[in-house]
This record gives C-alpha cells, sequence and structure tokens, in this order.
C-alpha cells in the first residue's frame, strides 16, 4: 500500500499552532479519530507517550514521525499536522518540528509499519520535498504532493535497482546503518549516505540492520571489491567480515548529519584497515568514552543482559511459594505441590544463570566475542565458589564468592582476553584461523580459572560478611539503609544512581538472607514512587499542570504500580528543581517504612502487582501511598500555579 493511502482528508491540518509537543499530540490523535482510524483516543495516546518515553520521534530538520501499534487502531493510517510556526518536539538537532506525520498501526501489522516509517523518513529526507508540503495550501494538493513524490521515489528505486543489476563493478564504498530501535534513523542514515555519494560521483550500497532484519545486505564480493566500509551504527554490528578492509566506526547521527565527511575518509584512505583480533576504534577522538563511563558501559551490559533471567526467574521462584501449601512439608515449602515445584525449578534454573551471564557480556563488552566465554566461565566459578584449597580437601565447605565476585570474573576475564590477542600478534599468520577458536578460548580460560580459584576465598569471604552484617543489622540500620536506596531509585530514575541501587537490591536478593528481601523491596518501593506521585499531583493539584500534563499523568498510575520510574522523566526534566527533591523524599520515605515493616521482597520486578509474594503486604502498600503522598504534596506545594 502506498502512502498516499493511509491518509484521509480528515486526518489533515495545515496550519496548526500547538504550544507544546503535548498539544500537538493531542491534535494528531484528534485527527486519526476524526479519520475513523482509531477507535481508542485515549489508549491509542497512552501507546504514543508510551514510545515517546523511549525517546523522542523528533528526526531533526523541522521532522517528527511519532508513531505507536496498538489494539486501540482500527485501520493503518497516517494523519498530518502542519506547524508553520514550529513546536518544539525534542528533536536531535533542537530544531522546532512543523512537520509531523503520525502513524497509526494495528498490533499485528508488524513489518508492514515498520516500511511505512521507513518509506516516509526516506522521502522527508528529500527538502524540496518538505518544502512542498509547507506550502501547500489544501488538503487535496498535499495529498497530490505525497503521490507525486512516492511516485517518483519509487521509480528511481526501481532505476537503482536496474543500473546495480547492470553495473560490472561493485561499488566503491559500502555502509552499514543501525540505531537500537531499527526504525527511522537507520533509513535516513543510509539514504542520505547514498544521496551524498551520488551527488559526489561515487557509487555507495547501504545495508540497512532495521527491525523487520537486514535490507540490501553486503555481498562478499562486494565487500572484497570495495575501498572502504563505513558502519554508522548505535548498537552492535558485527565487524568480522570486513577484515581487512578500511573501516570507519562510527554512530548513526553522523551518517544523518555527516555523509560527505565520512565519504570523504574513506576515499582519502584516512580510515586504518580492520583487523579481527583488535577492538576497532571510533571514528573521532571524541567519541571515546572517558575511563569511568567506559566503566559503567561495561557494568550496565552484563547488568542488562542479566536482568531478564534475574527477573523472570525470580518472579517465578516467587510464585512457587504464592502457590504451594507449607503444611505438607515446610522444610521443602515452595516445592511441595508439582505446581509449585515447576515454578521454582524453572526460576531456579534461569535464575542459576545470572552471575555467569552478568560476567560474561561484561567481558565481551571489553574484548568483543572473545570474552565471552572467558567471562561466562569466571561468573560460573564465583557462583559455585571452588578454591585450591577445595581442591586440597574436596570434604571442605564452599562459600560462593556471589555477585561480587562475578563482576571481578568479568571484568578481569575481559582484559585477560585483550591481553592474550595483544599476546599473540607477533605469531605466524598460518595460525591466524586458530586464534579465536583454539587460543582465546583455551588460555582465557584456563587464567581465568586459575584467577577464580585464588580470589574466590577471598571474594566469598567478602560476599559472606556483608551477608552477616545485612543479617545482624538491627530495624534502625535496616531503615536507614531502605530510605537510602529508595531515595536512590529517584535521584535520576533509570540512570546511573538508579540503576546502582537496582543492581545492589538483586545483588543482596541473589544472597538469598531475609535482610536481602527487605532491601529488595525497599529498592522496588522506591522506584514506583515518583510516577505514582506525579500522577497524584496532576490528578488532586489540577491547578499546578497543563491540560496536557493532566492527560499524561494518567499513564503514570499504571507506570508507577509496574515500577517504572521513567514515567516520571518528562515532568522531571521539565522542572527538575521541584519535581526530582520531591520524588527523592518521598522514595526514601517509602523505603524507610517499608523496611520498618520488615516487608520482604522475593521478586526482583514486578511493583504491586506481584504484592502478593511479598510479606506484610497491607504495610507494603501503605508505605508505597504514604511516600507517594509525601511526594505529591512537596511538588505540589513547589510548584504554582500554571496560568
Amino acid at each position: 500500500m502506498k502512502i498516499r493511502e493511509l491518509i484521509k482528508k480528515e486526518a489533515i491540518k495545515l496550519n496548526a499552532s500547538p504550544k507544546t509537543k503535548l498539544e500537538a499530540i493531542d491534535e494528531l490523535v484528534a485527527l486519526h479519530v476524526a479519520a475513523g482510524n482509531v477507535s481508542d483516543g485515549a489508549l491509542y495516546k497512552e501507546a504514543i507517550l508510551k514510545r515517546e518515553s523511549e525517546g523522542s520521534t523528533g528526526m531533526g530538520e523541522g521532522i517528527a514521525i511519532p508513531h505507536a501499534r496498538t489494539s486501540a487502531v482500527k485501520e493503518a493510517g497516517l494523519a498530518y499536522l502542519g506547524v508553520p510556526d514550529g513546536v518544539d518536539f525534542e528533536s536531535l538537532d533542537g530544531s522546532p518540528a512543523n512537520t509531523i506525520f503520525m502513524i497509526a498501526a494495528p498490533d499485528d501489522s508488524n513489518n508492514f509499519y515498520m516500511e511505512v516509517l521507513s518509506r516516509l523518513a526516506t522521502l522527508l529526507i528529500n527538502p524540496d520535498f518538505t518544502a512542498s508540503l509547507k506550502n501547500a495550501k489544501t488538503a487535496d494538493e498535499l495529498l497530490d504532493i505525497i503521490d507525486a513524490a512516492e511516485s517518483d521515489k519509487l521509480e528511481a528505486d526501481e532505476k537503482k535497482q536496474e543500473e546495480r543489476a547492470k553495473a560490472t563493478e561493485y561499488p566503491e564504498i559500502l555502509a552499514v546503518t543501525a540505531c537500537p530501535t531499527g526504525i527511522a534513523h537507520t533509513y535516513m542514515a543510509a539514504e542520505n549516505l547514498e544521496k551524498k555519494a551520488k551527488e559526489m560521483g561515487v557509487s555507495l550500497k547501504a545495508e540497512t540492520q532495521g527491525s523487520v532484519g537486514a535490507k540490501n545486505v553486503l555481498t562478499p564480493e562486494e565487500i572484497k571489491a570495495a575501498k572502504g566500509i563505513i558502519v554508522a551504527a548505535d548498537k552492535n554490528v558485527e565487524l568480522a567480515r570486513f577484515a581487512g578492509k578500511p573501516l570507519l566506526v562510527t554512530n548513526v547521527s553522523r551518517g544523518i548529519n555527516e555523509p560527505e565527511v565520512l565519504i570523504n575518509k574513506i576515499l582519502n584512505n584516512e580510515v586504518p584497515v580492520y583487523e579481527s583480533d583488535k577492538k576497532i576504534e571510533t571514528a573521532t577522538a571524541a567519541e571515546k568514552d572517558s575511563v569511568w563511563h567506559t566503566i559503567y558501559k561495561n557494568l550496565m551490559n552484563g547488568v542488562s543482559h542479566m536482568l531478564p533471567f534475574i527477573v523472570g526467574g525470580g518472579i517465578l521462584i516467587a510464585l512457587s511459594f504464592l502457590v504451594d501449601n507449607q503444611a505438607i512439608d515446610p522444610a521443602n515449602f515452595g516445592s511441595n505441590t508439582p505446581l509449585a515445584a515447576f515454578f521454582k525449578t524453572v526460576g531456579g534454573e534461569a535464575f542459576g544463570f545470572m552471575l555467569p551471564i552478568l560476567a560474561g557480556y561484561i567481558a565481551m563488552s571489553i574484548a568483543d566475542r572473545p570474552g565471552l566465554a572467558v567471562g561466562f566461565v569466571g561468573g560460573a566459578l564465583a557462583n559455585a565458589g571452588y578454591s585450591f584449597g577445595w581442591l586440597a580437601d574436596r570434604s571442605a565447605n564452599i562459600v560462593s564468592a556471589g555477585f561480587l565476585g562475578a563482576l571481578l570474573a568479568g571484568f578481569v576475564g575481559g582484559y585477560i582476553t585483550l591481553a592474550i590477542e595483544k599476546a599473540c600478534e607477533k605469531l605466524p599468520d598460518s595460525l591466524e584461523g586458530i586464534k579465536p577458536v583454539l587460543i582465546y578460548p583455551l588460555c582465557g580460560i584456563l587464567l581465568i580459572g586459575v584467577m577464580m580459584f585464588a580470589v574466590n576465598p577471598i571474594m566469598g569471604s567478602i560476599n559472606t560478611g556483608i551477608t552477616n552484617i545485612l543479617s545482624s543489622m538491627g530495624t534502625t540500620n535496616l531503615v536507614l539503609l531502605g530510605a537510602v536506596v529508595g531515595g536512590m531509585m529517584s535521584v535520576d530514575m533509570g540512570g546511573p544512581v538508579n540503576k546502582a541501587a537496582y543492581v545492589f537490591g538483586t545483588a543482596m536478593l541473589a544472597a538469598g538472607t531475609d535482610a536481602g528481601k527487605i532491601i529488595m523491596a525497599s529498592v522496588m518501593v522506591g522506584g514506583m514512587v515518583p510516577p505514582l506521585a506525579v500522577a497524584l499531583s496532576t490528578t488532586f493539584f489540577r491547578k499546578k499542570w497543563t491540560e496536557e500534563e493532566r492527560k499524561a499523568g494518567l499513564v503514570n498510575y499504571i507506570m508507577g504500580l509496574s515500577f517504572i520510574s521513567e514515567g516520571a522523566i518528562p515532568y522531571a526534566a521539565a522542572d527538575p528543581i521541584r519535581i526530582l527533591p520531591a520524588c527523592i523524599i518521598g522514595s526514601a520515605v517509602a523505603g524507610a517504612l517499608s523496611a520498618a515493616a520488615g516487608c520482604m521482597s522475593p521478586a526482583p520486578h514486578g511493583g504491586l502487582w506481584v504484592v502478593a509474594v511479598i510479606s506484610n503486604p497491607l504495610m507494603y502498600v501503605v508505605a508505597l501511598l504514604a511516600g507517594s503522598a509525601v511526594a505529591a504534596l512537596i511538588m505540589s506545594l513547589l510548584k504554582k500555579n500554571h496560568e
């Protein structure tokens, strides 16, 4: 289906004047409802705002393409809002958006939805097209402009394919573009690179690694013949196939905004040849991370891969206690009934991967694929707690090195792998093929094994000491700790401080003590407070907020109850001086009250939806309501009435 066929006249407004991004979204949602594309405007808007919370759809250059796929959509369609004076849409380049398309797609339209988004994004790259849209006087004229532009684009694409099929020479430059969501930026970078190359008289082929899979895939013959390759991506791209070729790795934004610079670097031989056994450097010194940010990025790579295991496994283990009958055998509580045993077995297996996955992906972030096996084995050995003392006396007690041991294994495993790669640089070329399959894993696993056998007793003692300290903590100390970790969850709502508190909570939960479960409960209740506080304030102190903020506030009830702190980010970003202190205080109050009541959570996620498995659930709800109310009152008192 062509883009023109997705736009009805009722879904077009040419001279709009929204004052804010939320007002623009409201107008576009209303257009979809008027056109009969959407059956439930509120539900559709909720999906749009959820997508915006993941990252603005403002593309820059005055263009925005908000989009959502939801059951509220009856019929796939587009709505258009022309804003002559522009509206701040939090775009990449900070420019106001005056050409806004909103895509509505049903739940069952995955590939179709992505195809429309990519086609629309590539059309909007043409400045003549966007200028024509801005100058359109009527809905019919706008539709004719879109129809003509798409027809020209399809004709040009067909011609390009024919030229490629007839070409006797391979492209001079190759490119790969990709972004975390794999939607608009991926295709815009590819289009800009190809367009600029054509203007420069250079042949360039771009492979797009989007959400619908890789398109226009580079062939081995093309790679062999190319002068160089540009990888403009904000996510990991497999680079092994480019070994021996000049390779420029940069971010997707430079592919969109600086295609000529990147192309010239290849043409002027300013790019080093990529060697598969060496870590690639980024395009510019400015793109290199600081030491601390590199450590944080490596840690978060491990944590992000670990979380699905700990969340899924932890909740299943919690459910096993919920459905079991303790009276059957108190000593076997959690596995007495077949259903409980099933939940606990599956959850336990998933939970058991936590430390190896954490260490493996930290090491992989440091040393790429060769580091994965080394880190994974190191994490498994840390979890098991094996030591040289145990080798001498197999009856000796084994103490797991736990979370701290896995962290050490991940970082050391990554740098061990890099050291092995460095040491192998002078080996004969004839051994190149066996390095990644024999030398790296064999030497790396052996060395990490020696190291973990040596340090496991030390890390195990530290881990045991921390556990003993937590277990011996009196009520006052646990309440104080609960207040600290609860408050940390609101400092940056999903940022490094928030993540540090959550990782600490999950590490303590993995220790299996009651104190660890108390800390986990405080962490989770603290993270639920910010969005609930915003929701309460926008509901009961309506004069403090705009109409758009009040409407968007309703979504935060669900986000808060679901332990999604990020729901409050737009409000905190707009007014950090008032919102952040209020949320930090409220979260600290909730965390302290939860700890004081002895609330224990065996589940690392789930928010109030897992309250049935939390001990003393009534007081847990009280702690949540109290903290949210305190934060809502403080922010409402600090804010002035909206005029």
